[in-house]
């Protein structure tokens, strides 16, 4: 009998426990969701560190490295980007992984944060201490580090003498990968033809210049015809640099034959060579000097081959540190409006 009686209390007592139970778990699940959303905008720097670098850098393997992660964790991450965001970003392929349309419009706005966050402790200091502290990599050929940077690299030290400067001494297409790899600040260089996704400001302008030894037949000879040059020997940089492509167009162009007599590195050692009468050249501006014109002629070619233009090159919305922004602003106040190197363009990776 009394157990009877206790029966639906006890059944009272069950049905209690389980719908305390199942608030409980309904709490549970709120809280975990409430935790997890907040734990994604936690980590949405993270997100994004992994999206920009492996945009970038083409491939998982490359931005891991780069972010010292592992392959998995940066994969991983990508996907909670594109789950909480609701869209595809990449389309993973065999060897690329390239961007939709909505990656696109994401990397557009991403970047310029991620870049921004990274130097945020560089620009601070710069700030406090007056660009006191900080790195400046400024890629470059041999020619313009010789002749075009001394002056501006003075400067450059005289104002800011704390800040640890790294000329990295590259060919163009060498500076063009530092530059979209990020391992260059900018560079400043010549350029024949720009990248979309490269901003470009020309600061200096010199003419190409005929050097012969003294005495030489095409000394004194007027007018001087491009035909002239045919029965002589040039001496140039190699083919893979531009001013050897350059001089090959305008020959080409004007369907005038001509010879290379000698390929040699470096406007010194070709002046050089010029003077001892190896054969002749021709070169820019930018690298004769008052002591070139007094063992060797000069004669402008203005008349058949274009100037080479001289000036500072960014990758189109690159973060600009106060460290680089000090150095342009050397080179011309103003140079770089925010326009010119903050919008975006597609890489060419």
């Amino acid at each position: 009998m009394t157990e009877r009686k206790q029966t639906p209390d006890r059944a009272k007592s069950v049905k209690k426990t389980r719908r305390s139970a199942a608030k409980k778990r309904a709490g549970d699940e709120a809280t975990g969701a409430e935790a997890a959303r907040y734990y994604y905008k936690g980590n949405r720097h993270k997100q994004l560190r992994a999206f920009v670098a492996t945009v970038k850098l083409g491939t998982l393997s490359r931005a891991a490295e780069s972010l010292y992660l592992s392959q998995p964790s940066v994969s991983l991450q990508l996907q909670a980007l594109e789950r909480e965001l609701g869209v595809a970003l990449l389309e993973r392929r065999r060897r690329r992984i390239n961007l939709t349309d909505a990656g696109e419009a994401l990397y557009e706005l991403a970047r310029p944060l991620v870049e921004g966050w990274e130097n945020l402790d560089r620009d601070f200091q710069a700030k406090v201490q007056g660009l006191q502290a900080g790195k400046l990599t400024i890629a470059a050929g041999t020619s313009t580090i010789q002749y075009l940077l001394p002056d501006l690299v003075r400067r450059y030290r005289e104002h800011y003498p704390a800040v640890h400067l790294q000329l990295a001494n590259v060919t163009g297409k060498d500076g063009l990968a530092m530059l979209r790899e990020d391992k260059a600040d900018f560079a400043v260089g010549s350029m024949l033809d720009v990248p979309h996704d490269i901003a470009w400001a020309p600061v200096r302008h010199y003419d190409p210049m005929l050097i012969l030894p003294p005495g030489h037949p095409l000394a004194t000879k007027e007018p001087l015809q491009l035909q002239d040059l045919s029965p002589y020997g040039l001496i140039l940089p190699p083919q893979r640099l531009s001013t050897y492509r350059l001089v090959d167009l305008v020959f080409q162009q004007n369907q005038v034959p001509y010879q290379v007599a000698i390929e040699v590195g470096g406007w010194d050692v070709i002046k050089e060579y010029v003077a001892m009468g190896l054969g002749i050249s021709i070169v820019t501006g930018i690298c004769i000097t008052d002591a070139d014109r007094e063992r060797l002629v000069v004669r402008n070619m203005q008349r058949w081959f274009p100037q080479r233009s001289y000036g500072v090159v960014v990758r189109k919305g690159k973060f600009l540190s106060a460290e680089a922004r000090a150095f342009i602003d050397l080179v011309r106040p103003g140079l770089l409006t925010y326009r010119d190197y903050d919008e975006s363009g597609h890489s060419e990776r």
